[in-house]
């Protein structure tokens, strides 16, 4: 698969200055931003969920899918250049190999979250009444059509 970056060579270029928000947490802005050089973070409620650094990481990609705001607030921890991609939904329609390498990337996150969770589980055996949040998390991961089912 050809360099993520490649894929934005011909889009707008935008500068974050240290200390700067480029995604917040809780709107709806349609757009991708794709790192190009500087380092990130990532926050959910004010906890940081991970830093970012590595050319080509996507942003804002789980609001533009799902359609809704975003979930994490994205802000620059030194000063950053990202390619931006306005109208995301368009552009990954019309690029089929960019969404094919964000299917990729998210696939690979849940993975990695849903062995994390099973062993966080595995982990817990015998104090079940204290983790019954975790075996939410894992049915939903699992079959998300099952979670709502189980609410009614």
């Amino acid at each position: 698969m050809a360099d993520i970056l490649d894929y934005c060579k011909d889009l707008k270029q935008v500068r974050f200055k240290s200390g700067q928000v480029m995604l917040p947490e809780g709107e709806r802005l349609g757009k991708l931003l794709v790192l190009v050089e500087g380092q990130v973070e990532v926050i959910r409620e004010r906890t940081q969920v991970t830093h970012v650094d590595e050319p080509g990481s996507i942003f804002g990609e789980m609001a533009v899918l799902l359609d809704m705001a975003h979930s994490a607030t994205v802000k620059a921890l030194s000063p950053v250049t990202a390619y931006e991609i306005p109208d995301a939904l368009t552009f990954l329609d019309g690029h089929p190999e960019m969404s094919l390498h964000i299917a990729t990337m998210l696939a690979r996150r849940l993975y990695y979250t849903t062995s994390y969770l099973v062993d966080l589980q595995q982990q817990a055996a015998g104090k079940r009444q204290d983790l019954d949040l975790v075996d939410q998390i894992l049915s939903t991961l699992v079959d998300p059509a099952e979670t709502g089912k189980k609410r009614k």
